[in-house]
């Protein structure tokens, strides 16, 4: 799945990461001498009760191979009512939040592994906009690696959960969603490279995984775009005005 190049998105995520947009900023790192940074903003989804939106910061360090270019991300979620804004992480093994320190964007260390890949979006909200889902895509640059994790936000108690199936084999997983018929879990499908008809699983924030054969993926929440949504250039200005 992941070799097909006309795929918008890596592993045909039906919530796609912004794979054009990366795949021009490896062309354009190929023409330099020293590393670049560049930054992408996602579109707004904001809550059913729309009182929050959620988006994120995607950061691209490129360099002129393209297999030691770098992206990192963190999630934001805004309260549109006080303009608060709360960073949501993934604690994957690829997740390295570049923001953590300054949330107004620093570089990525030069200790940071190249090559890795860990782009976080936002998915959907729950019905009642208690929860918030993500897609956390991780993979490396020229392999293939690459597999979803779910990021899930509970606004009541501020808490991050990281999940993925577990106890079943699979090279590659694909977030879908909300579980229908399990509504406190996440729909992933996961199954062999090369292989038909992944299974689906729904997993709880524990990672407790059950067969979901016959389940459906559940969205909440409108997307919606803005004039900061897409590329942006690395300023510290720029950055902390697309940021609001």
């Amino acid at each position: 799945m992941i070799s097909q190049p006309a795929q918008r998105d890596p592993l045909g995520s039906p919530h796609p990461v912004p794979w054009g947009w990366v795949m021009s900023m490896l062309s354009e790192g190929r023409s330099v001498s020293t590393p670049l940074t560049r930054f992408y903003r996602s579109q707004s989804l904001l809550s059913p009760d729309g009182q929050y939106a959620a988006y994120s910061r995607i950061q691209m360090k490129l360099s002129s191979d393209s297999t030691r270019s770098r992206i990192s991300s963190i999630l934001f979620v805004e309260n549109l009512k006080t303009g608060s804004l709360q960073n949501v992480a993934a604690s994957s093994p690829f997740a390295d939040n570049p923001f953590a320190h300054c949330p107004w964007a620093e570089e990525i260390t030069e200790t940071d592994q190249p090559g890795m890949i860990a782009m976080l979006i936002p998915v959907a909200w729950s019905e009642t906009g208690d929860r918030l889902l993500a897609r956390e895509f991780e993979s490396f640059f020229g392999s293939d690696i690459a597999s979803d994790f779910g990021v899930v936000w509970e606004q009541r108690s501020n808490q991050v959960h990281t999940l993925t199936p577990s106890e079943v084999s699979y090279s590659n997983a694909i977030l879908l969603g909300w579980s229908q018929s399990y509504p406190d879990r996440v729909l992933f499908q996961a199954g062999m490279m090369g292989d038909g008809n992944w299974p689906l699983y729904a997993v709880d924030n524990a990672g407790q995984t059950l067969l979901a054969t016959g389940d459906r993926p559940l969205t909440f929440g409108r997307m919606v775009n803005s004039i900061w949504a897409g590329p942006q250039n690395g300023t510290r200005q720029h950055l902390r005005r697309a940021t609001r």
